[in-house]
């Protein structure tokens, strides 16, 4: 089950037509991660700090879909696709959320919502002192597969 999110859109998010700049999908996808991780107990200021390392993007592919516009509520979502001893996968997606009615309780015969963006990102972890890659710790990979 993914991590949801929840992001409105503001004026500084559009561009002159009052759509979501496409870079600025990037942006939610960065905060539905962090979020994702602070849900599982794992700060990233505390990682840095304790593990003496941290992720940083390495790749990233997206795909765009719908355009949202100005106001629009999102529902931005993140889950481990893959984990190897050096870098995450994380699929991420943003969604339109339907007025008035939470993504997990839209009716079952209605298109819960509308698929705005889809990608995924390759996070690696890295010394971050010498910002060299490193081995994911142990324990933090068990946390995230778990």
């Amino acid at each position: 089950m993914a991590f949801e999110f929840p992001i409105r859109v503001y004026w500084e998010d559009t561009d002159a037509g009052g759509i979501v700049f496409y870079a600025n999908y990037l942006k939610y996808f960065e905060r539905a991660r962090t979020e994702w991780l602070r849900a599982l107990g794992i700060g990233q200021w505390a990682l840095r700090e304790q593990a003496g390392g941290m992720f940083v993007v390495a790749d990233a592919t997206l795909k765009y879909l719908r355009p949202a516009r100005l106001d629009d509520e999102l529902i931005v979502t993140a889950s481990l696709q893959t984990s190897g001893r050096t870098a995450l996968v994380v699929a991420q997606q943003a969604w339109l959320k339907p007025l008035g009615t939470p993504l997990a309780q839209a009716a079952p015969d209605q298109t819960p919502s509308t698929l705005l963006c889809e990608g995924t990102v390759r996070i690696g972890w890295v010394d971050s002192q010498s910002m060299k890659p490193a081995r994911i710790p142990n324990a933090l990979l068990e946390k995230l597969n778990s």
